[in-house]
């Protein structure tokens, strides 16, 4: 079992309505469409059913928790774990999304989005703390670069905001 999670990801809720809205939504049109043109029937409104379903599966946002030596992120039917301080590497994943890919020393593997940890300082906080106590420790052996990109890709969203905010930008 787990520790209360210090961080969680404030986002998540409007993402996951937005996941639910955009299947909905497309459900809806493409029943009023088939049904404008008579042509709806069962199977046809059951195939528009899982086109929609297959949408709210992709768009689904994983939730992603940290506490002090663990960062969770809950998909749709899968939670993945990693010991925060226990990471081995950390880098970025190649490919079309970009996401930032966790190892732990017990073998464990999480891929998170690294807009996530930028829309969300106190969850970057936690998992910078416990990486560089990995570092320190000699267990991570690849991934100090990873750390300092991403420590400055959220440090400089988050200015970005204080200047916003203060009316400065």
């Amino acid at each position: 079992m787990l520790p209360e999670p210090l961080a969680y990801d404030m986002t998540w809720a409007g993402e996951a309505r937005a996941a639910v809205g955009c299947a909905a939504l497309l459900l809806a049109l493409l029943l009023a469409i088939d049904a404008a043109a008579g042509t709806l029937t069962d199977l046809r409104a059951a195939l528009w059913l899982g086109l929609a379903a297959l949408l709210f599966a992709v768009l689904w946002p994983a939730r992603v928790s940290a506490g002090r030596g663990h960062l969770v992120s809950r998909k749709l039917i899968r939670c993945s774990k990693v010991r925060t301080d226990r990471l081995v590497s950390l880098r970025w994943s190649d490919g079309i999304a970009q996401r930032l890919v966790l190892h732990d020393a017990d073998g464990n593997r999480v891929e998170i989005d690294p807009r996530v940890l930028v829309a969300n300082p106190p969850l970057w906080q936690v998992l910078d703390t416990d990486a560089r106590s990995s570092a320190a420790h000699g267990t991570l052996r690849c991934g100090e670069t990873a750390l300092r990109q991403m420590a400055a890709r959220v440090d400089g969203e988050t200015a970005r905001r204080v200047f916003k905010i203060s009316g400065l930008s």
